[in-house]
């Protein structure tokens, strides 16, 4: 590469079903979507690199940047199949994973079926030594008991080792102590300490977190390591960065020393993706939905910034039902997501109701019009069934369906036991997920405190857009948002994420009794900390800072994010907490406790990139003068959920429509890694750059 040589930037998003590359050079993106490979999904990402290569006339040698976004650590946790694991804690604290909080987040089930416990008891270790909760020594570690302990390790074989102890948060001596002495005894063992982790208070959660990073570290270091032999091999010499769950790049080395990091990333690039798009439309409040080929993501945006929190659950044996699920206490963009994507499976249950998902057909077999050996209907059977799908043209010609087999799933094992015909049981399943994911988006907006119905939703993933107008209905959103690229939104997403890392600290400190010095020092370790991940991941500006506290009335429970501004807070500290705190308070609560104390329990920093707003776009409904739409090149029967009945509708291809065009439904707009549908009460225009803006007849003053 010569100084002159441009750009040429590659993101990666690994799903369920597909791996998605984008690649942008000069300004514009090259998409291409493969079935991800579930045996070494580095050979999916190479096939996809190679095709990306070819529609933008470059080789894989002039690639100047991967950004790789990844489920596998999810899928690795959801399916326990990460490596042999033992815990070392604290002793007399030996079944804290398990205990759990001792809650029920369903109270009247009589079979309540709490997840098992990631790492078996069998498998977890005490040994003595304790430190307070202000992370004063009280008892020495007990060195002689902890070589017994690693004596034990490697006579069971183990490849990762877990280290959680009491109040290593505020004091993380004895945590290092254990690793150094297990690294030192067994060097091919990998070690992973909570007080590196997630240096954040409550046990449970902080072990459990530390307990699935030492889980998939070996597991998703050997998928890295491969990729990058197979990247060097195809003539591929550029960094990788991988993409965090809270929406920023880290290098290679931190991905593969704290994977559990990586457990929402390719959901994280989709966040930003609507994001970004939020703010170049200027629109305040967005429900982001993401639906691919195996799961449904929907995350609400406010102010173009996807709504973080400081943990969140996989693998829940509960729908919707917080508790239910792992706990992991790391910076996260907030979501809900839900086993709802084109691979789901719908089938009778014992009520003879329709349920569909959350087990998918993934890419191996896939769905039965897929012709891989599949025999269950899907959704993506349904959509082909009910005219949506075009069966020559599906991800750009190069996967042909077979509209028959689909026809035959879903008469064999949806219609035949309801006594209904092929049409009944793919609307059926189609109706189902929809409301589903409907139900996850009332869900969490109810759970932040928003109302629904005057935000605007922002549709990608290779499904997304058949579906979005049908769920934004159910929603009453009437305005929704198809970006360029959407069939590969989070690929997209993760070019436009930052270099960013976010440290977190809990110290519990009460406001009367507020240590500034004590706070200064911590503050301090922490820009270290973010300051040498962003450096090691290839930030050479100085970044740009944003420091929160999390803080509660004495007494109460759980605290609240409050932001500040960190030039006040260093000035003024206790003024400035106080003063935030109430206002964050009031905002939550319409209320303040007069009288009561106040502490804070954690610190959060986040280092980032400097970045610069996008370019605002204003947005036009109304055909512009001049441009005439052009005629559809095949008309077809597609079938409208809201009228329950087949209706003629016109088909054009994306990159043949002029911007400003505006084009009344029924119709679909087909493009190589999607397609969206516009039914009739909506209409559709096409933006000066690019994105396709629906709105309902009724508000953009068409009649319907």
């Amino acid at each position: 590469m010569t100084p002159s040589s441009p750009s040429v930037r590659v993101g990666v998003d690994i799903g369920g079903t597909f791996t998605d590359v984008a690649l942008e050079l000069d300004g514009r993106l090259h998409a291409a979507k493969v079935l991800t490979d579930h045996a070494q999904p580095e050979r999916a990402i190479l096939e996809g690199i190679r095709q990306a290569c070819s529609l933008a006339g470059v080789t894989p040698k002039a690639i100047t940047q991967i950004i790789h976004g990844t489920t596998l650590a999810t899928n690795a946790l959801i399916e326990r199949r990460g490596a042999r694991t033992a815990l070392i804690t604290t002793r007399g604290f030996r079944d804290v994973i398990e205990m759990r909080t001792e809650s029920r987040f369903e109270q009247y089930d009589l079979a309540l079926a709490l997840p098992p416990a990631l790492i078996a008891r069998a498998d977890r270790y005490v040994v003595g030594g304790r430190l307070d909760a202000q992370g004063e020594e009280l008892e020495p570690l007990d060195l002689e008991q902890l070589d017994r302990v690693i004596g034990l390790i490697r006579e069971g074989g183990y490849q990762s080792v877990a280290v959680g102890l009491l109040h290593s948060y505020r004091n993380p001596c004895h945590e290092r102590r254990i690793r150094d002495r297990v690294r030192a005894a067994l060097p091919a063992v990998a070690v992973s300490i909570s007080s590196e982790v997630s240096p954040q208070i409550r046990e449970y959660e902080r072990f459990n977190t530390v307990c699935a990073n030492a889980y998939v570290k070996p597991l998703i270091a050997a998928y890295l390591e491969r990729l990058s032999a197979a990247l060097v091999s195809e003539g591929v010499s550029c960094p990788v960065h991988l993409i965090h769950s809270g929406g920023g790049l880290i290098s290679l080395a931190t991905a593969i020393e704290f994977p559990v990091r990586l457990l929402e990333s390719g959901p994280a690039g989709g966040a930003i993706y609507a994001a970004h798009y939020a703010s170049r439309y200027g629109i305040e409040r967005a429900l982001s939905f993401d639906m691919g080929g195996t799961t449904a993501k929907i995350c609400l945006i406010e102010g173009g910034r996807p709504k973080s929190a400081r943990s969140f659950e996989v693998a829940r044996t509960y729908r919707f039902k917080k508790g239910s699920g792992m706990p992991i206490s790391v910076p996260v963009i907030e979501m809900v997501e839900i086993g709802a994507g084109g691979g789901s499976i719908g089938q009778v249950d014992a009520l003879r109701q329709i349920r569909v998902g959350p087990e998918s057909a993934g890419s191996e077999p896939g769905p039965a019009c897929y012709g891989r050996g599949g025999e269950r209907p899907t959704v993506t059977d349904a959509d082909l069934v009910l005219g949506r799908l075009d069966p020559e043209r599906f991800a750009a010609g190069s996967l042909k369906l077979d509209i028959d087999a689909a026809a035959g799933a879903l008469e064999r094992e949806i219609a035949a036991p309801l006594g209904a015909d092929r049409w009944q049981a793919a609307f059926g399943i189609t109706e189902v997920v929809d409301e589903n994911m409907a139900s996850a988006a009332r869900v969490h907006a109810v759970e932040s405190g928003r109302e629904l119905s005057g935000f605007t939703m922002i549709a990608y993933g290779g499904a997304a857009p058949l579906h979005a107008v049908r769920i934004a209905d159910k929603l009453g959103v009437r305005r929704l948002l198809v970006p360029p690229g959407a069939g590969v939104g989070s690929a997209i997403g993760f070019l436009r994420a930052p270099f960013a890392f976010e440290t977190l600290r809990s110290a519990v400190m009460r406001l009367s009794d507020f240590d500034v010095a004590a706070v200064g020092r911590l503050l301090d370790e922490m820009e270290s900390e973010a300051s040498a991940f962003v450096r090691d991941a290839g930030l050479r500006e100085p970044p740009s800072r944003e420091l929160r506290a999390y803080m509660r009335y004495s007494g109460q429970g759980w605290e609240i994010e409050v932001p500040l501004v960190a030039a006040e807070f260093h000035a003024a500290p206790l003024e400035t907490l106080r003063a935030e705190f109430d206002s964050a308070y009031r905002g939550s609560f319409g209320h303040l406790v007069e009288g009561a104390d106040v502490e804070v329990v954690s610190w959060a920093l986040q280092l980032s990139e400097p970045g610069s707003p996008p370019d605002r776009v204003e947005p036009r409904m109304h055909c512009d003068d001049g441009v005439e739409p052009p005629a559809p090149f095949d008309r077809r029967q597609v079938f409208d959920a809201k009228r329950g009945v087949f209706v003629d509708c016109a088909l054009y291809q994306r990159d043949q429509l002029a911007q400003g065009v505006a084009i009344a439904g029924p119709l679909i707009i087909t493009e190589p890694e999607t397609s969206t549908l516009v039914p009739p009460d909506y209409s559709v225009s096409l933006q000066r750059d690019g994105c396709l803006l629906i709105e309902h007849r009724q508000d953009e003053g068409v009649p319907a």
